[in-house]
């Protein structure tokens, strides 16, 4: 586990973690919204630093990376905790798991200790053995695990290997603008595009937005993913707005249109085909690159 600095901000024996919007006030013992971090010893620590739930070598077209070194494998690596809530979350067991809920039997969740110097070794033997091109973080919400791939970004760019983040984008500026010169490559989800739908799923819309900003003026590789969920951020207005707002960034970036599905806490029934393909016609006339997934 590592301090971060940066993050912190002391007041009578609370801590107040600035790493994301909702600023947790945390006295000692307590856990932040993310369930990733919290007060341990007077001190504000990662709880995930080197803890991983999931490892995979996966297409990096299942990220969803279209544009990004095509036809490429990476590995993917995730651990646990978010600090958004949504109800229909695909990876809810590991992305709303916290401390209580890691360990060995029924109803636990099975943790490896992989800190950044093995996370390297093990990339970089996937990419003698399978071509592997670098490390994706991913699965849960990884921007919660700041340290741990702040820490590894830098091994594996060093070792010439690729950087990518499938992310919410909810972090707050300073550690998001330190974090950009180690990564080469984002998908950021765009879960909607109202300040209304944000609050639902516990998130921030502005701050999503000016991320997305942020990476693409930095030159990074960007590619954008919206789940759409009948009922909730389906109507062709919202879209209308939406993809005019990030052609007005660049027309580009290409916009992944994803099918859901009932999951976790939601039970919408899924989103018709015919309404993906509706709203793909929509956002085709402002952005160069449209996919739809799930379908």
């Amino acid at each position: 586990m590592e301090e971060n600095p940066a993050a912190i901000k002391t007041f009578k024996k609370v801590l107040t973690c600035q790493l994301c919007h909702h600023h947790c006030a945390l006295a000692e013992g307590q856990t932040g919204f993310c369930k990733a971090r919290g007060n341990r010893g007077g001190r504000l620590v990662s709880l995930s630093y080197g803890l991983a739930t999931s490892v995979a070598l996966d297409p990096i077209e299942k990220k969803p990376l279209y544009h990004f070194q095509p036809r490429s494998r990476i590995l993917s690596v995730g651990s646990f905790g978010c600090n958004l809530a949504c109800p229909f979350c695909q990876n809810y067991s590991i992305s709303q798991a916290g401390e209580k809920d890691l360990g060995e039997g029924s109803g636990k969740l099975a943790v490896y200790r992989l800190p950044p110097e093995e996370l390297l070794a093990l990339a970089l033997d996937t990419q003698k053995q399978h071509g592997n091109m670098g490390v994706a973080f991913t699965y849960n919400e990884p921007l919660m695990n700041y340290e741990y791939v702040r820490d590894c970004a830098g091994l594996l760019k060093e070792a010439g290997l690729k950087t990518v983040l499938v992310t919410n984008g909810e972090l707050s500026a300073g550690p998001f603008r330190k974090l950009l010169p180690l990564i080469d490559a984002m998908n950021i989800d765009l879960k909607g595009f109202t300040a209304e739908f944000y609050k639902w799923v516990g998130g921030d819309f502005e701050e999503v937005r000016e991320n997305i900003r942020e990476a693409v003026e930095a030159g990074c590789h960007v590619e954008l993913t919206t789940l759409v969920i009948p009922g909730h951020n389906d109507r062709e207005t919202e879209m209308e707005a939406e993809a005019e707002w990030i052609s007005s960034l660049s027309t580009e970036i290409p916009l992944h249109l994803s099918r859901y599905f009932p999951r976790y806490k939601l039970e919408v029934p899924p989103t018709p085909r015919e309404t993906l393909e509706n709203l793909q016609e929509i956002a085709r006339k402002h952005l160069k690159y449209v996919h739809l997934g799930n379908v």
